[in-house]
């Protein structure tokens, strides 16, 4: 069969196992959340009909994953807590959404690979983004150095080109130096940062909403005797269940602001990892640099050689890091990890769910702007650059010209990978030494 009809399959083939799962595309699970376009923007209206689009930069974050190495235990460590306890669930009066416990539940997931769901969302984006963009086209597709990152960009490539392409080009960009897709690799500091676990934001966040659900539960499950990162390991099993299979038992399990704690953990996480409450705030801006400055390097052509269209593939660290750098989605007062802001513009589950696509886009019109302009299409909805907006008609359409865009970025523009401001910001005193830069698990 081939295979994408097959794939095709997938949610009616696995959607019948729980039909009272709440639907995945109404779930916020953060940077875990299915895909799903973004939130309209009240207010901004498309571009006027005298415009065209000449140059784009997409980069694209890889599809649904399995969990990662530091989650997946988690989740193995609930299923043998649940398998101790069968003899007690067996005799217990379970609520109907905890009545999938008496069949047992296990897990068949493994570390970090690419799922049957996440090669869809790629090959189906593929395919969308040759109809978005039929005036351009691209034969090269660029991925970030790991795994899953790398066979998500074969799958676009086959949804964009077609399976039997010859002409597809598939590089790898590798670590270190000036790499916008995975900055963080050369910056120890950036690293040493993320290691000081105990004072995470969102590991202070979980330590206050978790006990309760944990003590709901336990009410629920005499004998069971769940721990807190039992009941963390059933909220990644409701995300990965659903990153694996499209369902899963354990999202019915939560209340809605159960999972909305759930989600602020991971808007909590992303923002002080690559946002704006690092330990040194100026870092995630400029790791953001790299980006920003490559873009800009594009879209002047600075080189000569620009391309129309720039095909590259990368994390949800690599779309968070550069909004930074741009000062996109920040908040005032920055988010704080004993109290949940329902205001917040920081939002993961609508900036990087999985298999999220940033698109930058460079148009010019006849009439409507008399110079370069650009946009921001951030998961399919698009993304008002106020940062640079000057006037009407870059607040009606979300633009900025190319220029004040450049201006309003002089924090990204004055910087050079290796200089010393970023040598010193990176605690950086000689060589870049690849084994000071493994990444921590949550950025893949």
């Amino acid at each position: 069969m081939y295979i994408p009809a097959l794939l095709n399959l997938l949610p009616f083939t696995l959607g019948f196992l729980h039909q009272d799962d709440p639907p995945s595309d109404t779930l916020r699970l953060g940077t875990l959340t299915p895909y799903k376009k973004a939130p309209i923007v009240e207010g901004i209206r498309e571009l006027p009909d005298d415009c065209s689009v000449d140059q784009v930069m997409l980069t694209h974050r890889h599809g649904s994953r399995e969990p990662v190495e530091e989650e997946l235990p988690l989740i193995q460590g609930l299923t043998y807590k649940l398998g101790n306890a069968s003899d007690a669930i067996a005799n217990a009066k379970l609520p109907d959404n905890l009545q999938f416990l008496k069949q047992g539940y296990v897990t068949n997931l493994q570390i970090g690979r690419l799922t049957a769901v996440g090669r869809k969302q790629l090959f189906d984006h593929g395919v969308d983004f040759i109809f978005r963009y039929p005036q351009l086209h691209a034969e090269t597709f660029v991925a970030g150095n790991e795994s899953r990152v790398i066979e998500s960009s074969h799958w676009f490539g086959d949804g964009y080109l077609g399976m039997s392409a010859s002409d597809a080009e598939y590089t790898t960009l590798p670590d270190g130096g000036n790499n916008w897709i995975r900055p963080f690799i050369g910056c120890p500091a950036w690293n040493e940062y993320m290691n000081s676990t105990a004072t995470l934001p969102e590991v202070i966040w979980s330590k206050k909403y978790i006990p309760p659900i944990t003590r709901r539960l336990n009410k629920l499950l005499p004998g069971v005797n769940l721990s807190d990162d039992d009941t963390h390991g059933a909220l990644f099993a409701c995300a990965y269940d659903l990153a694996s299979y499209n369902s899963s038992p354990w999202c019915n399990v939560f209340s809605p602001t159960e999972l909305t704690y759930f989600d602020y953990e991971s808007d909590l996480q992303m923002n002080g990892a690559c946002g704006y409450t690092l330990k040194a705030p100026v870092l995630g801006p400029m790791l953001g640099s790299l980006y920003v400055n490559k873009m800009i390097e594009r879209f002047q052509n600075k080189t000569g050689d620009a391309k129309s269209l720039y095909l590259e593939f990368g994390h949800d660290a690599t779309i968070n890091f550069a909004m930074a750098a741009i000062g996109l989605a920040q908040d005032e007062p920055p988010l704080n990890p004993y109290a949940i802001d329902p205001f917040r513009k920081w939002r993961t589950s609508n900036q990087v769910p999985f298999a999220a696509n940033m698109v930058w886009e460079r148009f010019s019109c006849h009439k409507s702007f008399k110079e370069p302009q650009i946009r921001l299409i951030l998961n399919e909805e698009i993304f008002p650059l106020e940062k640079c907006a000057k006037t009407n008609a870059d607040r009606t359409h979300g633009t900025c010209s190319l220029a004040n865009f450049i201006t309003a970025n002089k924090f990204s523009t004055d910087i050079k990978y290796g200089d010393q401001f970023w040598n010193d910001t990176c605690h950086i005193a000689g060589a870049w030494d690849a084994h000071m830069a493994q990444s921590p698990f949550y950025l893949f």
